[in-house]
């Protein structure tokens, strides 16, 4: 058994008592909870997961990297990275290739097939988003996503020696 509580969402708002209807975090929860269905559904139609999106992401936009730098730019654990990048290789998404200035790590690249295979999950991830804030005006998305990366800035883990920000 379960030492949480399953919950399943209120089936309309009236029914959620109004103190609960006001806390944010709570809020964020069931919103991240209905973006994270939406974009898991649509990924796992095409045998992918976030974690793929998210190294493919990292590749394409800031070129090769080791399986540690990959790890740092995604948030993925280094002991879960070998597990992604092995479904990514075996769909011949990424090529491993030992690294020149250090032959006892590998330097991952993005291939061709993995260039098309982040458009079309880029396109499914952009729908599933189109759907979680079809209820916002274009203006309320843009505010949303700026309020939303000022709130995980602030709470982003620090590391020793890195400046604060302004």
């Amino acid at each position: 058994m379960s030492s949480t509580p399953e919950t399943t969402p209120a089936r309309n708002a009236e029914a959620t008592p109004a103190r609960l209807r006001v806390i944010p975090s709570r809020l964020l929860a069931g919103a991240a909870a209905v973006g994270e269905r939406l974009v898991g559904d649509r990924l796992a139609a095409e045998g992918a997961h976030k974690w793929h999106f998210a190294v493919l992401v990292a590749l394409d936009e800031s070129g090769a990297a080791s399986q540690a730098e990959l790890s740092r730019r995604t948030g993925i654990y280094r002991s879960d990275m070998v597990a992604v990048l092995n479904q990514l290789s075996d769909a011949g998404c990424i090529r491993r290739d030992p690294d020149p200035a250090d032959r006892r790590r590998n330097v991952i690249t993005l291939t061709p097939d993995g260039r098309c295979r982040l458009e079309r999950l880029d396109a499914l991830i952009t729908d599933a988003q189109r759907e979680l804030l079809a209820p916002l005006t274009p203006e309320q998305q843009d505010e949303l996503t700026h309020l939303l990366n000022i709130l995980t800035s602030h709470h982003r883990p620090r590391h020793p020696g890195q400046a604060e920000e302004e």
